[in-house]
């Protein structure tokens, strides 16, 4: 007897896509609950409206063969019974903090104060545009770190940029720049930079102790350098509570 041979799961309609999809999340969820791939593609069906979905679809998801889009997330999360935060993968852009959020782009607009087509736009392209009240508004909203802010915002190169004159130079002279950048305490700012110059300056001290011809030390301040955001991240997160 021969045995048909299934068809591939048929994608849905074109759209945008999705955020970042933790495939391996959603299976740890779905068998947590006790259902089956064709128990999660009929609720899909039946509560969403996505007449497409089918369980071989839901498992080409789980083994990382396709990813859901932004509306199939969020079915997803609701027959999981979770936010559509706890299947996907660390948000990286403006859109895909607010996928993971679960808020329309309507109420995001709304909540900043700005006309939907000129937010979705922004979206659109990665470059946030709002003034410091929005950009305050937008960060609340979305639940922002001050990490993930300054990433969404466009904010990065800029800090880079303060953040290696600070620890080249003087810090002091940068502390009121990079407050105005970050939503951060001053006293916050002012200790990371002069632990970060530290830092810094030892590791290029450590060159001229051999002799200026420590490739090892000269090495370690030029990785030092070209990972300055992270290592004030770092520096940030260790004085949290």
């Amino acid at each position: 007897m021969c045995r048909v041979r299934p068809s591939p799961p048929r994608p849905g309609p074109a759209g945008p896509p999705g955020p970042p999809f933790d495939a391996p999340a959603a299976r740890r969820l779905r068998a947590a609950l006790g259902m089956g791939p064709e128990h999660v593609a009929h609720g899909m069906r039946v509560s969403y409206g996505l007449p497409y979905v089918t369980a071989g679809l839901v498992v080409a998801w789980e083994r990382g063969a396709a990813a859901p889009g932004g509306a199939e997330l969020t079915a997803l999360a609701g027959v999981l019974w979770c936010s559509p935060g706890e299947i996907v993968s660390r948000p990286r852009t403006l859109r895909e903090h607010r996928v993971a959020r679960g808020i329309a782009p309507e109420d995001v607009a709304r909540a900043v104060g700005v006309e939907l087509r000129g937010y979705l736009r922004m979206e659109e392209s990665g470059q946030w545009r709002g003034d410091e009240r929005r950009s305050a508004a937008l960060a609340e909203v979305l639940e922002l770190a001050p990490a993930d802010f300054v990433a969404v915002t466009g904010r990065e190169a800029g800090l880079a940029g303060l953040l290696r004159g600070a620890v080249t130079t003087r810090w002091q002279a940068q502390v009121r720049p990079v407050t105005r950048l970050v939503p951060l305490d001053r006293r916050v700012v002012e200790e990371v930079l002069r632990e970060l110059h530290q830092d810094y300056q030892g590791r290029m001290a450590a060159t001229l102790g051999w002799g200026g011809g420590g490739s090892g030390a000269g090495e370690s301040g030029r990785e030092f350098l070209d990972r300055i955001v992270a290592n004030f991240w770092t520096a940030v997160e260790s004085r949290s509570p």
